[in-house]
């Protein structure tokens, strides 16, 4: 990568890691460290909340999934405005209006000790796991761009950033989101203006010609329920993660609990309700672009050029054969696609159809090609092949001008290092207040718990750039990060529920709790074909029909209980 690149991420990484740490001063107190003495506005809150989903997976495996997949993936937000809806008049007065640190401080108030241990429990594994993928992102990036092993890379994205959050706060983490939301946004925005300028026809024919290779069609219908991004799992199972996600997942809940007051933390989430759907929209559509970029460019046969190595090393014979044919069925495609376009406007509506239906098919083939290429390398590499996560970095690093390539590896480190950061950051939080304030040391001071922070921030990393290493391997991150959270997020959402259900106990919301997670589990092994969106669904439903049949069978609600660090 050229020199001018580099300077361009060296400047901007500099600047975010001086605001920071600038941010940081003067932080003597956990909720100074926590929850930024409650002060942030409702448009820095709501910003910071995007900015952590448009993180440097948004912009790498979001992008790969519309490239390889098309705009259907959208159909998973189709969830988040009721959520955010549902969110604002039922959990955020509740935790606000608490003055709590967690979430799950208030499920002892309401129920007892060990549902607030447990849940929050559930917590830092899912959110832990998920932050290791975060990290995956940006080391895809830099594996793509030198060729270096992953775990290297999850090593020189991972350390910094750890040493990062270890001294800062969540106010220094919601004001680098703020920055880091507006580069991303315009990194897309550069990224979509060259390949619209460097596309060889017009736009609407170029779009077209996506219709018909199934890029462009949004809305699924369809009730099969293995089938993971379809209209009814995006508003059944979409609104149900959504609604565990921002409302029980600390890493967002503390970002509103930083609000100034109720109604400001409400308008932090009506943001998200609003933007968050065409923004996602419009990273899908970029890599839609990038596709039809590369039906009239030669489009790499192996996106992940350390699979390629491999595979021309271990089966020479094999690679160039497949390398034959790919050029040959890439000459034919391209060939397909521009008649469809000449006959668009030329030709009669058979005359089109049968245009379109070649173009399918010569699709296909190249579709055929990189399927055995894909084999080829998972075979010479041990681990599995799928490259969606390198189709950006690649058309980036190959194809755009001086200068452009460093704003987008400034904008997916930035992002990452703040998303990792936000993350870390919660998971300290639940992890000294839930368990090691509760249960080991319920009275220290300040700087006592601010130490213990930093140190459990440290280990978190660690763990996190750990599972870096395996997630990166797992296909696309962006599924990844929503397979790992919808495994816990159902169940931690239906304790919530039952939190604000008056004749819900504390022993049958327990029990509930556990047969949430059971039922997940089992559909995750005996039923695999069930798509991992309606996993939240499931865990949810469980949770409160045993948790209420329990409630209602046990006889008068006892009182709720007062936490240790409320009462002191």
């Amino acid at each position: 990568m050229h020199w001018i690149n580099w300077v361009i991420v060296g400047v901007y990484l500099a600047v975010v890691v001086f605001d920071g740490l600038r941010r940081t001063r003067g932080t003597t107190n956990i909720e100074g460290y926590f929850l930024a003495n409650r002060s942030l506005p409702w448009w820095a809150v709501g910003l910071s909340v995007m900015a952590t989903q448009l993180s440097a997976i948004t912009l790498i495996g979001t992008t790969g999934q519309g490239a390889t997949d098309g705009l259907r993936f959208v159909q998973f937000y189709f969830g988040l405005p009721i959520a955010m809806v549902i969110l604002g008049v039922t959990i955020v007065p509740f935790l606000h209006g608490a003055k709590v640190y967690t979430a799950y401080e208030f499920l002892e108030r309401r129920f007892d000790a060990k549902t607030r241990s447990f849940t929050s429990l559930l917590f830092l594994l899912s959110r832990g796991m998920s932050c290791g993928t975060i990290i995956a992102a940006p080391s895809v990036v830099l594996s793509s761009i030198f060729g270096w092993d992953i775990a290297w890379c999850v090593a020189l994205i991972g350390a910094p950033t750890v040493l990062y959050t270890v001294v800062g706060g969540v106010q220094a983490v919601a004001w680098a989101d703020v920055k880091q939301m507006f580069v991303i946004a315009g990194a897309m925005l550069a990224i979509i203006t060259m390949l619209i300028i460097r596309m060889p026809i017009p736009l609407d024919d170029a779009l077209h010609i996506a219709g018909a290779a199934g890029r462009l069609q949004v809305f699924d219908f369809s009730f099969d329920l293995s089938k993971t991004y379809t209209f009814w799992s995006g508003i059944l199972g979409g609104t149900f993660l959504m609604l565990s996600y921002f409302g029980t997942d600390q890493s967002q809940v503390q970002r509103y609990l930083a609000a100034r007051s109720v109604d400001e933390a409400r308008s932090s989430l009506l943001m998200s309700a609003y933007w968050k759907i065409p923004l996602q929209a419009l990273i899908l559509l970029t890599g839609v672009l990038v596709f039809l970029f590369y039906l009239f460019q030669p489009a790499p046969l192996l996106y992940n050029p350390r699979h390629s190595a491999q595979v021309a090393q271990q089966e020479p014979a094999l690679f160039a054969d497949l390398q034959a044919r790919y050029a040959t069925a890439i000459a034919a495609r391209q060939l397909a696609a521009r008649n469809a376009a000449t006959i668009r406007h030329t030709g009669t509506d058979a005359a089109v159809r049968t245009s379109l239906d070649t173009f399918r098919a010569r699709d296909a083939d190249v579709g055929t090609i990189r399927t055995q290429a894909l084999a080829a390398a998972e075979r010479a590499s041990g681990e599995p092949s799928r490259d969606v996560n390198y189709i950006i970095p690649r058309f980036v690093l190959d194809n755009l001008p001086l200068g452009f390539a460093g704003v987008f590896l400034a904008a997916v480190l930035a992002a990452a290092m703040s998303s990792i950061a936000a993350e870390l950051n919660s998971l300290s939080t639940a992890t000294v207040v839930d368990f090691y304030q509760r249960w080991l040391v319920p009275a220290a001071s300040d700087r006592h718990y601010l130490n213990v922070s930093k140190i459990s921030t440290a280990i978190w990393g660690v763990f996190a750039c750990v599972v870096a290493t395996y997630a990166a391997t797992l296909g696309s991150l962006i599924e990844v990060v929503n397979r790992f959270g919808s495994f816990f997020y159902g169940s931690i959402l239906g304790i919530f529920i039952l939190a604000m259900i008056p004749r819900a106990r504390a022993a049958g919301s327990f029990i509930g709790m556990l047969s949430g997670m059971g039922a997940v589990a089992a559909v995750a092994i005996w039923v695999p074909r069930v798509s991992f969106l309606w996993h939240n669904l499931i865990g949810a439903v469980v949770v409160v029909a045993v948790g209420m049949l329990l409630s209602l069978g046990g006889g008068a609600e006892a009182a709720p209980v007062t936490s240790s660090r409320a009462a002191a």
